[in-house]
Order: structure tokens, then sequence, then C-alpha cells
């Protein structure tokens, strides 16, 4: 306890800085500055939906300037809430897309925190391709917050997981964005975490380097999961970002196949590129 409030001494005299911007949080750009009015809740002239209170406390708490804090705001609305596909016009009620009423994606629920752009994007990428985990807590937070805005099963998942890398990869990055976040959230919400409930058995060429029309035959038997471990479960499934929606169907139908109850989805952000693809059946 006298560790930290020393710690947290030090810091106001040394002066904070922003984890996104760096800049320094404290004046006009700290804790204590006046936040712009669509931090407040008092209207939304980005159109990006408004910030909850408790979220900008959280944002503010984390040592995010207010200037940042905008660009981490929380798509609300307009978004379909079976697949995400954004709306052209961002404070429509949630609806659920024409695609999704005819074929709808496999997982039971989805959420996610905002529009992969601006300073959420930064992060994301910061945390993929930096070598670090440094920016792991802010992320954490604003998972936990898309999780904590409900659409998911009020009992709560039985096991936390995440889309698997496949070893290659994993050498070569060393570490797995998605797990370190599936592993945070898990220790928040008080249920294990299992990292060994998937494996990704075959390398496979990045997806963002193939068109929609590719990415499902690029992920063919790719996935296995362990059938003892997911039987019967509610499983929540953790990536960093959706784009066209082709790995995380193969990895809930994988799921699915293997026997579990019921698997919902958490990503941190929501990619505006077209070309979504909706599938039915079990791989």
């Amino acid at each position: 306890m006298l560790r930290a409030r020393l710690a947290g001494v030090l810091r106001r005299l040394a002066g904070s800085r922003c984890p996104v911007c760096a800049k320094p949080s404290d004046g006009a750009c700290g804790p204590g500055a006046a936040v712009p009015p669509c931090v407040a809740g008092d209207g939304d002239p980005a159109g990006t939906g408004t910030l909850d209170a408790l979220e900008t406390a959280g944002l503010l708490a984390a040592g995010v300037c207010a200037a940042c804090a905008v660009g981490l705001a929380p798509r609300l609305a307009g978004f379909c809430p079976g697949c995400g596909e954004l709306a052209p016009v961002a404070d429509m009620v949630p609806t659920l897309c024409a695609a999704c009423r005819v074929n709808p994606r496999p997982w039971a629920a989805l959420g996610f925190h905002g529009v992969y752009e601006e300073g959420l994007r930064e992060q994301i990428l910061a945390l993929k391709f930096g070598s670090s985990l440094a920016g792991l807590g802010l992320l954490r937070m604003l998972l936990c917050q898309a999780y904590r805005r409900g659409g998911f099963d009020p009992r709560g998942p039985e096991l936390v997981t995440a889309v698997p890398m496949h070893w290659r990869k994993l050498v070569a990055r060393g570490f797995n964005q998605s797990v370190e976040l599936a592993k945070s959230l898990a220790a928040d919400l008080r249920v294990p975490f299992c990292a060994r409930a998937l494996r990704k058995v075959r390398h496979t060429v990045p997806q963002s380097r193939l068109r929609a029309g590719q990415r499902r035959e690029n992920l063919r038997h790719a996935f296995t999961a362990d059938a003892p471990l997911v039987k019967g479960k509610r499983i929540l499934l953790v990536d960093d970002v959706l784009t066209t929606g082709t790995t995380l169907e193969v990895v809930v139908n994988t799921l699915l196949f293997a026997g579990a109850e019921r698997v919902e989805v958490l990503v941190l952000a929501r990619d505006e590129k077209k070309g979504l693809t909706h599938s039915s059946g079990v791989v």
C-alpha cells in the first residue's frame, strides 16, 4: 500500500504522459482537465457515440488525455448486433443487417469496443507488433468495458479462450496479443482461461493478404478444439479485430463441432472494410 502511494506521488511530481499520444497528461491534457462535450456525454459532434461517464473516468484515471479519450470512444449505436457491420449513420439503433437476417453468424452474441481507426487502431497495432505488452492495461480496460455493456448471456461464460496462432508465428512474434487480452479479461471476470481449448494446427497465409472469397479456403482444417475441455461449456472467444469475420466463424464452428453449448465473441475493434462473408454449417 505504501509503495503504491509513493509511486503515485512520484508520478505526479514527474508528470505523467498520455499512453496514447505520449504528451504530458497534466494541465490541459490531464485527468483534471476539462472534458470535451462528446466525452462528457453532452452531444456527439464527432458522430462516433458518446462515452459513458464511468468509462470516461476510467480512461482519464488511466492517464489518457481528454483529446485521446475522444478517439477511444466506443461505438454505442449504428451497427449490426449480429456481425458488427457498421451503419452509415453512427447514431442509428443497432439493427440486424439483411445478411444476418437470412444467414445468422454461428456465434450466440457479439461485442466490440469501437471502430478500428485513430487511437484504438494505433494502440492495437502497438500491442500486436511492438514487441511489448506495455499497452495491454489500457486495451484490457476497453475490452472489459465492452463486455459489461451487455448483450451477453447473463450467466456469464464458463471458459474464456482466444483465437490461437500457429506455433511458427507465435515464435516469430513472441506472444499472441489475443491470448494476453483474453487472460486479462478472464481474470477480471473470475472465470478460467484455457489456451488449450483451441489449437491452430496448420500454418496459413495472413488473412489480410487475401480477398474475402479466399479467406475461408485458407483456413480450412486449420483449427482444432479439445472436445473434453469445451463440451457442454458456455465459451467466450476473444480476438483483437473483426474484419470479414471469416476467422471467427471458422473458430466458432470448430468449438461448436467439438460440443460447446454456446460461443460468444468479444473483440476490441470492428474494421470498416467491406467484403463481409456469411456462411452456414460447421467446419
